[in-house]
């Protein structure tokens, strides 16, 4: 599933973009690709929005316009895509084709189809509809002491298990979860009340350094994920822990793997006690 750093990637390549860009008329290949509205409403309602920006919170793309927000969620598998004059150079997998006025378009690509798309009119409707249990944005929202009174609220629970609620803060996934971790020293298993201060201020200092590391790197791509101009990332090579499985930390103990919080996890032993 593309996490933070891959959905940060889009945004940064696709605003320059889409900046002041017109929608036509969409083209709905899957039309449950929609969440909300209805897909007949979506595809009547959109033409003629212009855009103003784009944002992000956790792993949802906000696309502002003049009138409304357009949200998207790529779930597993799911891409978005930009061209120029909008050719599909490949369709397998095409959902939904989104063209604008000067002929460019955004195309989403999703092999397992679970990504989704929403159209709001207003802030509020968007927190209602898309963003109501979804936690602070880990990367823009929380300052260190925040973050640190969220754990407070949350002592009984499993570390890795916290970091991949979307609740408790927004755009960890299970990569970024393990080399945050990993980096921190933290055994994934561990309760939140089994840290010591200095711990967490260090998981919370390798969170952002890990992110940042996963943006400047374009993503991870280990199959599915291609940033908006159809690149792989590159963040796969840097990896320490996750998808290493017997591979020797440099400790020189072996990566293990076990499942966690429901997850396949990757750690060492010997640095995360």
């Amino acid at each position: 599933m593309p996490e933070l750093p891959e959905v940060e990637v889009i945004r940064r390549e696709l605003e320059p973009l889409l900046k002041g860009k017109v929608f036509a008329e969409p083209m709905l290949q899957m039309p449950s690709t929609i969440e909300y509205p209805s897909p007949e409403l979506f595809a009547a309602s959109l033409p003629g929005r212009e855009i103003n920006n784009l944002n992000r919170r956790g792993k949802y793309l906000i696309i502002n316009l003049d009138r409304g927000i357009l949200t998207v969620h790529l779930r597993m598998t799911g891409n978005l895509l930009y061209v120029d004059d909008d050719t599909v150079s490949e369709e397998r997998f095409l959902r939904l084709s989104l063209p604008f006025t000067d002929g460019s378009a955004l195309h989403y690509f999703d092999m397992r189809r679970f990504g989704r798309l929403w159209l709001t009119e207003t802030q509020a409707e968007l927190k209602e509809v898309v963003l109501k249990r979804i936690g602070p944005d880990i990367l823009n929202d929380l300052c260190r002491d925040d973050f640190l009174e969220l754990l407070g609220k949350r002592e009984r629970s499993r570390i890795k298990a916290l970091l991949l609620d979307q609740g408790f803060a927004a755009g960890m996934g299970n990569i970024y979860t393990d080399e945050c971790l990993y980096r921190s020293g933290i055994d994934p298993k561990r309760r939140v009340q089994d840290l010591k201060k200095e711990e967490a201020e260090k998981l919370y200092q390798s969170i952002l350094e890990v992110l940042a590391e996963g943006i400047k790197y374009g993503g991870t791509t280990f199959r599915d994920y291609r940033n908006a101009r159809g690149a792989l990332g590159d963040f796969q090579s840097r990896l320490a822990v996750y998808g290493r499985k017997d591979a020797l930390c440099r400790c020189g103990a072996s990566i293990t793997k076990a499942k966690v919080a429901g997850r396949g996890t990757y750690y060492c032993p010997r640095c995360q006690k």
